[in-house]
C-alpha cells in the first residue's frame, strides 16, 4: 500500500486562526494581521474547508465559535506562540546558562596559554561550559565545516574560502636560553647565535626555519641537534640543557603575551634575536555556522580577551 504525499503545512492558517478565534471578526482578524478583509474572507473560506468546519457562524450582529472552534481556541494559540519563538531573531544567552563542550584546536604553546585565562574566564560567566583543546591533528578547514572542532586558534594559513578569520595578536620570535647560558654574557650577535647549538619545534620533523633564512642572508649556518613535535618539550630541553629554542614574545612597548609565560615559568632568559625574521600573527578561524551562536559569540569573546592582553596591540 503506497502512502499519499505528505499534507503541505501552511503555517499561516494558523496565526489567521488564531486571529479569527481571538477577534471573533473577519473585520477586526484582517486589520490584526495588516490585510484586506476580502482576503481574510477567503482565508476563513480555506480554514473552513481544511477543517471540515464552519469555525464561525453568523449570530446577529456578531459571530460566535462552534464548539470545534473553542476546542481549539487554546491550542492554537500555542501553537502561534511557539511559531513566533522559532522564528524570532537570536537573542543574546546569559553565559551563566551555558551547557556546552567547546573544542579547539591549538598548538601546545597555545593551548597552554590560552587553558588558564579561559578557565578563568569560564568559573566566572559560564561556569557550565568545559573545553576541549585538541593538538593540530585535524585538517582545520574540513575539521570546522563538519563541526569537529569549534575554533582553531594559532597561525591561521590553510583555511576555506568561507572561513571567517580574525586575527588576534602580532608577535615577534626571540631566544630563549637557561639562566647562566653562555649566550647570557653579552651582546647576542648574528655568529653567536648561529654557534649555538639549537632545538627546532616542527610537527613534520623539518630541521630548517625562517632563522636558517636570516642566518643564510649572513652567510651563517646553525646547527640544529634535535628536532621536537612540542613547543613546551623544547622550552624544558633548553632550560635543562645549553640549546636554545625559539618563544614568541610581546612587541616592544606592549603589553607581555600569555604566549611567553611558559618559558618564564621555566626561568628561560629571553634574548632578542639580532636578525630580522617574520612576525608571527596569531588569529582564530571558525566556521560561519557558528556567526550569530550566542554561546560561540562568548568562546571567541573569551579568546580575544585571553590572547589580547589589555594595553597590547591587535593585529
Amino acid at each position: 500500500m503506497t502512502c499519499g504525499p505528505e499534507p503541505v503545512v501552511d503555517a499561516n492558517l494558523a496565526v489567521a486562526l488564531d486571529a479569527l478565534l481571538t477577534e471573533q471578526s473577519v473585520t477586526r482578524a484582517a486589520a490584526r494581521l495588516r490585510t484586506s478583509p476580502a482576503a481574510m474572507s477567503r482565508t476563513l473560506a480555506r480554514l473552513r474547508r481544511v477543517l471540515q468546519d464552519p469555525l464561525l457562524v453568523r449570530a446577529g450582529q456578531t459571530m460566535v465559535p462552534t464548539p470545534r472552534a473553542e476546542a481549539l481556541r487554546e491550542e492554537v494559540a500555542a501553537v502561534v506562540h511557539r511559531l513566533g519563538a522559532l522564528l524570532a531573531p537570536g537573542t543574546g544567552v546569559d553565559p551563566a546558562d551555558l551547557r556546552r563542550t567547546f573544542t579547539l584546536q591549538a598548538a601546545d604553546l597555545v593551548g597552554a596559554a590560552l587553558a588558564p585565562g579561559l578557565l578563568e574566564l569560564a568559573g566566572q560567566e559560564a561556569p557550565g561550559v568545559s573545553l576541549r583543546v585538541r593538538a593540530e591533528e585535524l585538517e582545520a578547514g574540513p575539521a570546522l565545516r563538519e563541526g569537529r572542532i569549534d575554533l582553531e586558534v594559532g597561525s591561521i594559513d590553510h583555511i576555506d574560502p568561507e572561513t571567517r578569520v580574525e586575527e588576534l595578536v602580532t608577535l615577534r620570535m626571540a631566544a630563549a636560553v637557561r639562566p647562566g647560558h653562555p649566550l647570557t654574557d653579552g651582546p647576542l650577535t648574528p655568529a653567536l647565535l648561529a654557534a649555538a647549538e639549537h632545538v627546532v619545534v616542527s610537527r613534520r620533523g623539518r630541521f630548517t626555519g625562517p632563522l636558517d633564512a636570516a642566518l643564510a642572508e649572513q652567510n651563517l649556518r646553525r646547527r640544529v641537534a634535535v628536532v621536537l613535535p612540542s613547543h613546551l618539550a623544547a622550552m624544558t630541553l633548553a632550560a635543562r640543557s645549553d640549546v636554545v629554542c625559539l618563544v614568541p614574545t610581546a612587541l616592544p612597548g606592549a603589553t607581555p603575551s600569555p604566549l611567553t609565560d611558559p618559558a618564564t615559568a621555566l626561568g628561560l632568559r629571553v634574548l632578542d634575536i639580532p636578525v630580522p625574521l617574520p612576525l608571527l600573527t596569531i588569529g582564530m578561524a571558525w566556521h560561519p555556522r557558528h556567526a550569530a551562536d550566542a554561546g560561540h559569540h562568548w568562546l571567541r569573546d573569551a579568546v580575544r580577551r585571553t590572547l589580547r592582553a589589555p594595553g597590547g596591540p591587535a593585529a
